[in-house]
């Protein structure tokens, strides 16, 4: 397994977030994390990453319990993420942008890069030529000069998956990547994703578009009001009864509406 989750709660004062919440991801699978707004999936995100502490839980990566370590530290073990906003530095250019998510891996110091030593020189052109060959990945080459906040919003997307990939992650966190894509935006990011896992890379996905979803992932975990209520393959979650009514509701909440 690359990433166990155990038992996992989040309480924010009376209100429990995540209850009890377990699943694994087994190495080089694609698996989804679904549910309605508000389910808690980006808060289990948030768990996993270290940007929320857990009330209760652990949260296993490669045998090793990661529970408390800083964010910065979950990225440097091999974890990162993208987020479902968009969150990249919007003067900086694509190439820029990518760079800086080598930062973990990186060895130079302060001294170093203000006396331009040659250990620093050689990084840096290892790290420019790590950013030309993630951006020629993601299809984004001929867009490295261009800065952030002048492509197009698919674009975003692809550079801010670039940028998590330049840290060398095992384990991948998308946090609705389709959001906002047009369709053919979408086949190119099915496409892409399906590209990072022939690579070896783990992915953990939230999504909304169920036919992306049911098309990309090995298999599914479902979240409602912060509880797991069911896991299984794409055609085991689609004929599930629970994650039906909690889609399209209960023939009672018809009636009574």
């Amino acid at each position: 397994m690359v990433l166990e989750v155990k038992k996992a709660c989040k309480n924010f004062g009376g209100l429990a977030a995540v209850s009890d919440v377990s699943f694994s991801i087994q190495k080089g699978e694609i698996f989804g994390l679904i549910g309605p707004n508000g389910a808690g999936k980006t808060t289990m995100f948030n768990l996993i990453t270290s940007m929320f502490p857990l009330s209760s839980g652990e949260v296993i990566f490669k045998e090793e319990n990661i529970n408390g370590l800083k964010p910065n530290k979950i990225t440097e073990k091999g974890i990162c993420r993208t987020f479902q906003n968009i969150r990249l530095f919007p003067l900086m250019t694509a190439e820029e942008n990518v760079m800086v998510g080598v930062h973990c891996r990186s060895k130079s110091g302060v001294l170093s890069s203000v006396f331009r030593t040659k250990s620093q020189r050689k990084e840096e052109e290892h790290i420019r030529s790590r950013a030309t060959e993630l951006l020629e990945f993601v299809g984004l080459k001929d867009f490295a000069e261009v800065s952030a906040e002048n492509l197009a919003y698919g674009q975003q997307r692809r550079l801010e998956i670039a940028r998590a990939m330049a840290s060398d992650p095992n384990l991948l966190l998308l946090d609705e990547p389709a959001a906002g894509m047009n369709e053919t935006e979408t086949d190119d990011l099915f496409q892409l994703i399906k590209k990072i896992q022939s690579r070896g890379v783990t992915v953990l996905l939230i999504e909304h578009d169920m036919p992306l979803v049911m098309k990309l992932c090995d298999r599914i975990a479902v979240l409602n009001f912060g509880k797991k209520i069911a896991e299984g393959t794409p055609t085991e979650i689609q004929n599930n009864p629970q994650v039906i009514e909690a889609y399209l509701g209960s023939e009672e909440e018809e009636e009574y509406a």
